[in-house]
């Protein structure tokens, strides 16, 4: 797909982005899912948490990690999501919609009980689809992000499936923000998909979120895929 068909989609999908002032168009293939930038050849099983952790060295993660890489407190800019919504871009029917009651007013505080571990439940049929749009709402408290990028991991057991990366871009303070990310799901050979269909919240994935390259969020998932009873 070309630069200008990319514009065009982006436009028809997103059209205002809320409070949300700018957003990174130079990298159009990093709302595909697909990472313009080149990743580093020594790839790497583990990092370790209180070391620094940059956008190049989450990269180069082969493995699910062990550890939160960054705490709480880490999300100066007090980041909060209200809702995640999935829907499929076929069919364009919405797969999750998960809300959050929000206060009227954005409180400059950081909630240290945020969860930042969740488990989904989609059935097999999730595992067909070609192209999802991920609708994040977030806030953000009194200070100005700028740059900030979501990086996600996914993995079956000890198999990378698919890296995405996606820039967000630059967030006013006391702002109600709205994007829509755009994943191309990777094709699973049929072993594959058996084995995760048959082995609940081995597909896990870890997301990593910078402001000015420095990581200030980090939440895990697991995915199970049965058929719901």
């Amino acid at each position: 797909m070309s630069t200008e068909e990319n514009l065009q989609r982006m436009e028809r999908q997103h059209g205002s982005l809320g409070d949300l002032d700018m957003v990174d168009m130079v990298d159009m293939e990093d709302w595909n899912g697909v990472s313009s930038r080149e990743e580093p050849v020594e790839m790497v099983r583990e990092l370790s948490p209180g070391e620094p952790i940059s956008p190049s060295s989450v990269l180069r993660l082969m493995a699910y990690t062990d550890d939160y890489l960054c705490s709480p407190e880490d999300n100066i800019y007090n980041i909060s999501f209200s809702r995640f919504k999935i829907r499929d871009l076929d069919s364009r029917e919405v797969i999750l919609d998960i809300k959050k009651q929000c206060p009227a007013e954005i409180k400059d505080v950081i909630d240290l009980n945020a969860s930042r571990f969740i488990q989904y439940r989609f059935s097999p049929a999730f595992l067909s689809l070609r192209e999802i749009g991920a609708t994040l709402e977030f806030t953000v408290g009194s200070k100005a992000v700028n740059k900030l990028r979501l990086i996600e991991r996914h993995y079956y057991r000890d198999r990378l499936l698919k890296s995405f990366d996606f820039e967000i871009g630059f967030c006013i303070p006391y702002s109600r923000n709205t994007c829509e990310h755009i994943y191309t799901l990777p094709e699973l050979d049929p072993d594959t998909v058996a084995e995760m269909i048959a082995n609940p919240f081995e597909t896990r994935s870890d997301s990593f979120y910078f402001a000015n390259n420095v990581l200030i969020m980090h939440h895990k998932a697991e995915y199970s895929f049965c058929e719901k009873p």
